[in-house]
């Protein structure tokens, strides 16, 4: 009698580290061991290419891309692995140490599912994993469908414009923030509020809500002569069940898109549906921004302690002036605004002001590293960070906003 030994299978890969090299990212290779054993592999950038298409990858369920600014200049390469990844249905994890957000957001707009940063947080990766892995959950899937709005409803709602007189200056970190805080300012009777973002090329609400950006978005916009409250309320999705959200469309187009008429259209429908409505405008002033300007009820000019910001205020004020387009209704918000005992800085701003004719009335502290992490993860700061200074201003404004429409309210 012959005996033979018994078959021990390797076990089935499922999920592989893709990296130009997985030792940069020893916590890595810890945090995939723990949370996958050993059903994982390693492959470099070029390989993962070759090895999608090889019959063992079929049973590759996600990916971790792990990158450092090192590879920023590879980033072509990235977006085509992760091109590759989901076109076979694999889920990728991005992770990044060091790498600009402006490269981060044109990967995740390539379709990256997840993005932890390096160093990984405690547990952070196999939470990411879990997410990636389990079913499309038909609670969160509900919580992106576009709501119902009434036919005739007339709230008169007020319209609160943002505006960043810079790039970088926090403009959309505001307009987010101030939109869900407005939305949660009554828990009782949470008032209706509407998210607008009229940057049509590089509008990021969509990315700092953690929202689809979806065709539907440009057919609205370009036929808005035909537009009711059911089209209108097709191109929203719905955040967290408190917040309506026009997400920037899916593709990057020319801001002339839109006419003023268009605009006021869209303002209008909307105001009449909600009893706030905020507006995340392009840095670029454009045909239609007087319409914006015309229907605002406050219009915050969001700038930095910094030459540019000083400039390009100086400007925006004698370009509106020329037209004699109202002015008053705007309020200059200076953010990164110095500490309290920072008494130079203070001094700086208040010469500024001075110089450039005008009153800064809303001063927003520097939250730091956790408002990027917060807009990286698709999260407003009341959830992500609750107890950050830029978080409590913020919330603070909104009282106050909240405060006077209802004051108003009684009055009328």
């Amino acid at each position: 009698m012959s005996s033979s030994m018994p078959q021990i299978e390797a076990p089935q890969i499922v999920a592989c580290t893709v990296s130009r090299d997985v030792q940069n990212f020893d916590l890595l290779i810890e945090d995939m061991e723990d949370a996958l054993g050993e059903s994982w592999g390693d492959l470099g950038f070029s390989e993962a290419l070759a090895f999608f298409g090889q019959p063992e990858a079929q049973s590759l369920e996600l990916i971790a891309l792990a990158l450092d600014a090192e590879d920023e200049e590879n980033l072509v390469l990235m977006g085509e692995i992760i091109v590759q990844a989901k076109a076979r249905d694999i889920k990728v994890i991005l992770i990044a140490e060091d790498v600009s957000p402006v490269s981060l957001h044109s990967l995740l707009r390539q379709g990256a599912d997840e993005f932890v940063p390096y160093p990984l947080p405690e547990g952070e990766l196999a939470a990411a994993i879990d997410r990636v892995r389990a079913e499309p959950d038909p609670v969160a899937q509900a919580a992106t469908k576009a709501p119902t709005l009434k036919p005739g409803a007339d709230k008169d709602g007020a319209l609160i414009v943002v505006h960043g007189l810079a790039g970088g200056t926090g403009g959309t970190t505001l307009a987010v923030n101030l939109a869900w805080e407005l939305a949660t300012a009554d828990k009782k009777n949470p008032p209706k509020v509407c998210l607008l973002d009229l940057d049509l090329q590089f509008g990021a609400v969509a990315t700092f809500l953690d929202l689809p950006r979806r065709e539907v978005v440009y057919d609205m916009l370009s036929e808005t002569e035909n537009m009711d409250e059911e089209s209108f309320g097709q191109a929203l999705l719905t955040y967290e069940d408190r917040l309506q959200v026009l997400t920037a469309p899916a593709e990057m187009l020319p801001l002339d898109l839109i006419s003023s008429e268009d605009v006021n259209r869209i303002l209008n429908i909307a105001r009449n549906q909600f009893d706030y409505v905020v507006v995340d405008m392009p840095s670029t002033l454009v045909q239609w921004s007087e319409a914006v300007l015309n229907n605002a009820h406050v219009y915050f000019a969001m700038l930095e302690l910094d030459m540019r910001c000083a400039q390009n205020a100086l400007r925006f004020k004698r370009a509106l002036q020329s037209e004699e387009l109202p002015v008053e209704k705007l309020r200059y918000v200076l953010n990164r605004a110095p500490k309290f005992t920072d008494l130079s800085a203070k001094s700086r701003v208040k010469r500024m002001a001075e110089s450039l004719g005008i009153s800064i009335d809303v001063h927003l502290p520097d939250g730091g590293k956790p408002i990027t992490q917060a807009n990286d993860h698709g999260m407003p700061l009341a959830n992500s960070a609750p107890k950050n200074p830029l978080r409590r201003e913020i919330a603070k404004l909104a009282a106050s906003i909240h405060d006077l429409k209802a004051e108003e309210a009684k009055a009328a």
